[in-house]
């Protein structure tokens, strides 16, 4: 039974493990295989690749996968590097008992409804420590003898499923969050290389993509690496070194074309950004031309 199969949430199942072991693998080439069960790999040490749906995932320690039932995937472990593994397969049985269904679980945590609509073939996530400590306490559980641990091993297995569902919701939250930060950082890239000849303040870019002017200039930083004005002031010294070596625009002139409206600002900063002023830039490469021709 899938994870995501829309029974799960119509009628009443809970959740059984059918196989669970720990594992150290050393120079491991897995051939493609399928399981009936949803799968979690935990990478306890080491690195690994798990490759399903044809993509392959490099893992490390603290990373695991969660695979649908029927999932083709294979594992593999270079030689320079062991992996230890934490490996569960569980599925789904008609309700038996007091505990809550997955149903159950579903209709009372909002981000557990979200998490069994997803629909992904795996998903892989970074643990919080969480995880790992829900899986071992899981695995002592099962491995004991008592006849009453079944109740002890639904808490874990339902607890395990509502830290699935938050690390998941959170993941994907970062992920939505990261990409309204790169739609916003490429407005502003195409905005600069539009108006880099005007006079531009962080304020006017602000404006120009509807965003607050600090928060921007944070989520550039963060994306590029560079603030906004240091970017531009980049990106006007590159369109200088053009017009320099291309054109035959006076290098007096230069600056205006490039939004600078200060000569002696612009030969300092072309400068510092190139080693050269304007001119001897220009002297530079046509001395490289002519040298090149004869």
């Amino acid at each position: 039974m899938s994870l995501y199969q829309r029974d799960l949430v119509l009628n009443d199942y809970h959740p059984k493990v059918f196989a669970y072991y720990f594992k150290t693998w050393e120079k491991h080439d897995m051939a493609f295989h399928t399981h009936k069960e949803v799968e979690i790999m935990y990478v306890i040490d080491g690195t690994c690749t798990v490759v399903a749906e044809k993509k392959s995932v490099a893992m490390k320690k603290g990373d695991f996968i969660l695979l649908d039932s029927n999932i083709p995937h294979r594992l593999i472990v270079d030689q320079q590097s062991p992996c230890r593994m934490l490996n569960i397969e569980f599925s789904f049985i008609k309700k038996t008992g007091c505990f809550p269904s997955i149903k159950d679980l579903a209709n009372q945590n909002k981000k557990f409804a979200t998490f069994l609509s997803l629909n992904r073939p795996y998903i892989v996530l970074k643990d919080t420590n969480e995880i790992y400590h829900t899986l071992k306490n899981l695995v002592l559980e099962l491995d004991k003898k008592e006849s009453d641990k079944d109740i002890m091993i639904q808490l874990h297995l339902a607890q395990l499923f509502m830290q699935l569902a938050r690390i998941t919701a959170e993941e994907m939250k970062e992920t939505h969050t990261h990409y309204q930060a790169n739609v916003y950082v490429n407005k502003t890239i195409k905005y600069l290389h539009h108006n880099y000849d005007c006079d531009i303040q962080v304020k006017d870019v602000g404006q120009a993509v509807n965003l607050h002017p600090g928060y921007l200039h944070r989520i550039f930083k963060q994306q590029t690496g560079s603030t906004i004005m240091e970017y531009l002031t980049s990106l006007r010294m590159e369109k200088a070194k053009m017009l320099l070596a291309d054109t035959e625009i006076p290098v007096t002139e230069i600056c205006f074309y490039i939004g600078i409206n200060s000569r002696q600002y612009f030969s300092a900063l072309f400068k510092k950004h190139t080693t050269q002023t304007p001119l001897e830039y220009r002297r530079a490469f046509e001395q490289n031309i002519a040298k090149f021709r004869s």
